[in-house]
């Protein structure tokens, strides 16, 4: 989940969804799905983030790849200046 500052512009925004499409080249990643909040309004839900981020890798060592990819780098050294917070969840598959 990317957090932008209030002050963040429309340009922020498209500079962060731009570095974050760039992404989709590296090939270890399986599926990646870019979203933004929904319009459900309940009590749990989280609306606050400006994007998510969901990547899906068919191994721990793809996982790793991706970690250490160039492009991966290029995003984070390009783009951390549109985002003031950033959560993530690791996740491995319960089934």
């Amino acid at each position: 989940m990317f957090y932008l500052p209030a002050t963040a512009t429309d340009a922020d925004r498209a500079g962060l969804l731009e570095g974050l499409q760039k992404m989709r080249a590296i090939p270890a990643i399986q599926l990646m799905h870019i979203g933004t909040p929904a319009a459900t309004d309940r009590a749990v839900i989280d609306r606050a983030y400006a994007f998510s981020l969901l990547c899906l890798f068919a191994s721990a060592a793809d996982e790793q790849i991706y970690q250490h990819h160039p492009l991966h780098d290029d995003f984070r050294n390009e783009c951390a200046q549109y985002w003031e917070k950033v959560v993530i969840y690791d996740a491995v598959s319960a089934a």
